[in-house]
């Protein structure tokens, strides 16, 4: 039996939640569909910049979030390579902090109505049927919708539907993990940065007692056999710490080894999202199934959470005729015209900003963390700035409200 739904989102991550929650702030049910059987709570935190405070305004969930973490007031970026004093970029006029991804994710889903969320639900297949999608799942169940959303990050299903191409490989990891200090951690509010010899790593607090901490390298074929040994991957983190500050150290040596993550970095080819269907029909992908990216500008979550305003938008402005609650009674291949032209509309909003932001934050990585003496030493002394600028830069966005 054919279970009917008017709009289905596969991934219950940050794009999937925000494009649900600002759905529903509208008026306007949808179903997500979550292949785990709860919340996946990866990455542990991210830096939520400017852009993504307006999007998280914007759904309404902005100002609980705000009192639960620190404010960041400046990034000190030292080097690894030169002996010199580190550079501090103020913050001063937006609004930065560490966010905990499993925060963001409980709060997004706690908004949400009852049964809006359906876990332990994997998509295997997509086929069409007349101007609706159907949806097959793992457990047999099968979903007719008006309205298809990828919002499954790198696991691409609906985005391989549309003839996305897998994301690359950049030939760079991260390792993350984060730390807690019963009784506080004493570092101050401030991002610290450590960058030279081919390695990134850093930490930022997320409160007074969590810290969030990361780094990024070039590993060899045997280094990526790294990932299924916990203990191995913190000593391992430890040895790439040797010309940081103590605390640095100290960050890392007190993490727990269930709190500490390695993954590849991947990415999108920039010039894909040029000519790539971001949408076809009545289907579309947001998020990281759209614009993986490496998280040397930290815009990876902010910018799935501005998708999931504009998608919303576009997708009640579709469905809603001014004046109207939800549906207007319009039959289905009207209705299939005015999705189309809705999420043509997001395509055409969030194309060039995705291409901007998977462009630079590859470009940034790979001056961060080039190992050459001649870029190493441009960068230290010429490029730090620079490339700190570029953090706020793309950080001064706004999505807009979702009406």
């Amino acid at each position: 039996m054919e279970i009917v739904e008017d709009i289905v989102i596969v991934g219950a991550g940050i794009a999937g939640l925000t494009t649900s929650l600002g759905l529903h702030r509208l008026g306007i049910r949808s179903l997500v569909l979550e292949s785990s059987d709860h919340l996946r709570i990866t990455g542990f935190a991210f830096t939520t910049w400017k852009n993504a405070w307006k999007a998280l305004d914007a759904i309404g969930i902005g100002e609980s979030l705000r009192q639960q973490h620190n404010l960041t007031p400046s990034i000190l970026v030292a080097s690894t390579f030169l002996v010199q004093p580190p550079s501090e970029i103020s913050f001063e006029g937006n609004e930065v902090r560490c966010l905990q991804r499993r925060l963001l994710l409980e709060t997004l889903a706690k908004e949400l109505p009852n049964g809006t969320i359906r876990f332990s639900s994997k998509v295997v297949s997509i086929e069409e049927s007349g101007f609706f999608k159907v949806v097959h799942l793992a457990d047999g169940t099968i979903l007719k919708t008006k309205v298809l959303i990828g919002c499954d990050g790198v696991n691409l299903v609906v985005a391989k539907w549309l003839g996305l191409q897998k994301p690359v490989f950049t030939g760079r990891s991260a390792i993350r993990g984060y730390t807690n200090f019963k009784g506080g951690h004493g570092f101050g509010p401030k991002f610290r940065q450590f960058i030279g010899k081919g390695v990134r790593s850093g930490f930022l607090p997320c409160d007074d007692e969590t810290v969030y901490w990361f780094l990024t390298w070039t590993p060899t074929s045997k280094e990526e056999e790294l990932e299924e040994d916990p203990i191995k991957l913190k000593q391992f983190v430890i040895s790439k710490l040797n010309d940081t500050p103590d605390e640095m150290k100290s960050v890392v040596e007190k993490a727990l080894l269930h709190d500490i993550t390695s993954s590849p970095l991947r990415y999108r080819r920039p010039w894909e999202l040029l000519w790539a269907n971001i949408s076809k029909g009545n289907v579309c992908v947001a998020g990281d199934a759209l614009h993986p990216m490496t998280p040397d500008l930290g815009q990876g979550g902010c910018s799935a959470l501005e998708d999931g305003v504009v998608l919303a938008r576009c997708l009640a402005e579709a469905l809603q005729k001014p004046g109207e609650e939800i549906k207007a009674k319009v039959d289905d291949e009207e209705e299939y015209k005015r999705i189309e032209m809705g999420l043509k509309k997001f395509g055409q909003e969030r194309r060039w900003r995705s291409f901007d932001l998977v462009s630079t934050a590859y470009m940034v990585g790979f001056i961060q963390q080039n190992n050459g003496k001649i870029m190493n030493f441009l960068r230290d002394k010429f490029l730090s700035r620079y490339i700190s600028g570029l953090l706020l830069s793309k950080a001064d966005f706004d999505c807009g409200m979702l009406n």
